[in-house]
């Protein structure tokens, strides 16, 4: 039994969510009240408009004010989550991006910098992408695509002189799809290593002769770096452009994502950076920055912050069609095919039924806990230099989550499950419960 003093606390709270319900009921009513005397009297048409405009201004208020309160309860949740997961060891620090519709919700960072100082993490710091770059890749392919510079169809072996693949005839078969969905037909991590070392790439795709494909092109999802990087080649051939300049022109200024950077130098002198951390006993240790995959930038040599991808984001969702209409867009995010099995981590995401890839991204389909509608995440995870970053986006709940890790923890495997119940839970609470708090 509570003690009196818990007691008397506990129905006062209770009284005052009730009263709470009650007032915003009584005011609601009003409103429509007001608004249904309005519409059916005899008033002359100013006093309409002047009700008409109390209304839309009292509706707004509420609105914002809605907002402002959802907000700062994500705020705080998203706030617990990650001290939680701070101090119990599992990271040193995060850049988070949270977006819903046409609004960035939460851009912001929890942690350190770095081991060795207090410099916090915001939303400007600035993070190594890994192969969250692919998802550039594949929807720059779609825009160049949608203005008839290059198809899907394209051999790869008419645009890199010196590819190849298996037989000439198999060679033949190779496509821009199959190397920017994983269908090649080459062995899991084709010469990664050969581009961890710093070769060209107009090196590596010359030592494709020397593999022996395990499928026929198309049939068979096999991850690939190197393989994926040589779209970068194909790009810069149809538009004489670098693929920095494509990837700058196109997204970055456009999308003000002015964090955003393609290089180690730039980054080496950066003042706002998260510093790569491995793990020694109980600690995490910062490690230096290194220069890997930035001789493949759309495998894995992209570098932002949280604000970046935020923006990134509600791109994506179709929040500027003036960038890019959002058909293009799903161009990329279409299954191109299935990614079998149920050992990889996103495999094991509450309600998952199947995945698939499409070009530069991966394609869940999940049941929600209703169980009674299919829903859609498009997704990527992201390793290189110590980092570990994921992205992830809800098409039917117009929802983006990205997060963005200076070490490569282990939360990074539930970290987007996680979140999606967090801010389900935040927006599924009723709006005059919400005001209250």
């Amino acid at each position: 039994m509570l003690p009196p003093l818990r007691i008397r606390d506990y129905f006062k709270s209770k009284f005052r969510i009730l009263a709470g319900s009650v007032l915003f009921l009584l005011a609601f009513s009003l409103l429509i009240l007001l608004t249904v005397f309005t519409s059916v009297s005899g008033a002359v048409p100013s006093a309409k408009l002047a009700t008409a405009g109390q209304s839309k201004s009292l509706s707004d208020a509420y609105e914002a004010q809605l907002y402002a309160l959802r907000q700062n309860e994500l705020k705080t949740a998203l706030k617990a989550y990650f001290d939680r997961a701070i101090a119990s060891g599992d990271i040193v620090g995060a850049g988070v991006s949270i977006v819903k519709g046409d609004s960035i919700v939460f851009s912001g960072g929890f942690g350190k910098r770095s081991s060795n100082s207090e410099t916090a993490v915001n939303q400007e710091t600035v993070f190594r992408l890994g192969s969250l770059s692919k998802g550039f890749a594949g929807v720059l392919a779609a825009q160049l695509k949608d203005e008839g510079k290059l198809d899907w169809e394209d051999r790869v072996s008419d645009c890199i002189p010196g590819f190849r693949l298996g037989d000439p005839k198999n060679t033949r078969k190779i496509t821009l799809a199959h190397i920017l969905s994983h269908t090649s037909g080459a062995p899991y991590h084709s010469y990664t290593n050969l581009v961890e070392a710093g070769l060209p790439l107009t090196d590596i795709a010359k030592r494709f002769k020397e593999v022996v494909p395990i499928s026929e092109p198309g049939a068979m999802y096999s991850y690939q770096n190197a393989l994926f990087a040589l779209s970068s080649e194909i790009m810069q051939k149809v538009t004489g452009q670098e693929v920095t300049t494509l990837l700058e022109n196109r997204f970055f200024k456009p999308l003000d994502m002015h964090n955003a950077t393609l290089d180690n130098e730039t980054l080496a002198h950066a003042k706002n950076v998260a510093l790569p951390h491995v793990r020694r006993g109980t600690r995490w240790k910062s490690i230096n920055l290194s220069d890997n995959y930035y001789n493949a930038i759309v495998a894995g040599g992209i570098n932002a912050s949280a604000l970046d991808m935020a923006k990134w984001m509600r791109f994506l969702m179709g929040h500027k069609p003036e960038i890019m209409r959002p058909s293009v867009v799903s161009e990329a995010l279409r299954p191109f095919i299935e990614i079998k099995g149920h050992h990889k981590y996103y495999q094991r995401w509450p309600g998952h039924r199947a995945s698939y890839y499409g070009f530069g991204w991966r394609i869940h389909k999940f049941e929600a806990a209703d169980g009674l509608l299919e829903k859609t995440i498009w997704h990527h995870g992201g390793s290189v230099n110590n980092y570990r970053n994921e992205i992830a986006m809800y098409p039917e709940a117009d929802l983006g989550i990205c997060v963005l890790l200076n070490s490569n923890s282990k939360i990074a495997r539930t970290v987007i499950p996680d979140l999606y119940k967090l801010v389900n839970q935040v927006y599924a609470q009723p709006s005059f419960i919400i005001a209250q708090q």
